[in-house]
């Protein structure tokens, strides 16, 4: 197991994606911690990851309180011993589809003020732990706004470019104390709640949509969230022990810097 007995956090974790990496690390060994802010979404995901054999703990925690959050992460520390892996996989309530000219200053900012403010609450809190055992691994998603230009992304795209940047600063800070920052650059996933809601709500547009983002890639498709999860496992685990500061890409060949 690539993760045996290692404690992760995950913020966001009744999320598709973020309940999808959980039940990937809780497979792989590690003792998972799911934070949000709605009970019946976790509880799903700590649920299968039980019923699967594996350990998960979930607590209502706003990633935006940064008293909070550091009050969790101290006590997961004192409970079990360690904080190994804390990703963040909030929501960050973001307007797409509007012209950037026209949207509001508000719906511009709210993705980036969520986003990187839970950001550096949470980094900020499994920092302080992951200092006291010299080892850890921060580990953080963006999309593929963050390495081309893409119109109609509204505050998203900036946010995705700021999320790989404030990674790879935090990296050359933590690098020397042992911990370890890293980045997944995902195109967005067809099996995600995200999309499927897309495709109930607006078929037709929806299925125009998904064949023109798969088109941008190299593959000619998008990346499913078990392969997301894969990265993740990857990532956090000792056989990505000489990887730091850097984003893993998982576009399917859409953004290649």
């Amino acid at each position: 197991m690539l993760l045996k007995n290692k404690n992760a956090v995950i913020y966001g974790g009744g999320g598709s994606l973020g309940g999808a990496i959980a039940r990937a690390f809780a497979k792989e060994g590690a003792r998972v911690f799911l934070a949000g802010r709605h009970m019946e979404p976790l509880g799903i995901v700590v649920a299968d990851i039980r019923n699967a054999g594996g350990f998960a703990e979930a607590a209502i925690v706003d990633a935006l309180n940064e008293k909070a959050v550091r009050e969790y992460i101290s006590n997961i520390a004192v409970k079990h011993g360690s904080l190994d892996i804390s990703f963040n996989a909030i929501s960050v309530e973001d307007t797409q589809g509007i012209p950037l000219y026209e949207m509001q200053l508000e719906d511009f900012l709210r993705p980036l003020h969520i986003g990187m403010r839970s950001q550096f609450i949470t980094t900020s809190a499994a920092t302080l732990e992951m200092i006291r055992q010299g080892a850890g691994v921060i580990l953080s998603l963006t999309a593929t706004p963050a390495g081309m230009a893409y119109p109609l992304t509204g505050g998203f795209g900036p946010l995705c470019s700021a999320v790989e940047g404030f990674s790879r600063n935090l990296a050359a800070e933590l690098g020397p104390k042992g911990i370890r920052v890293l980045c997944m650059r995902s195109a967005g996933s067809p099996d995600s709640a995200v999309f499927k809601k897309m495709m109930a709500n607006e078929k037709n547009l929806a299925k125009s949509t998904v064949a023109a983002l798969a088109n941008d890639t190299m593959l000619k498709r998008l990346p499913l969230m078990h392969e997301i999860a894969g990265v993740a496992v990857f990532l956090a685990s000792d056989l990505s022990s000489g990887m730091t500061g850097t984003t893993a890409n998982i576009t399917c060949g859409t953004a290649m810097d």
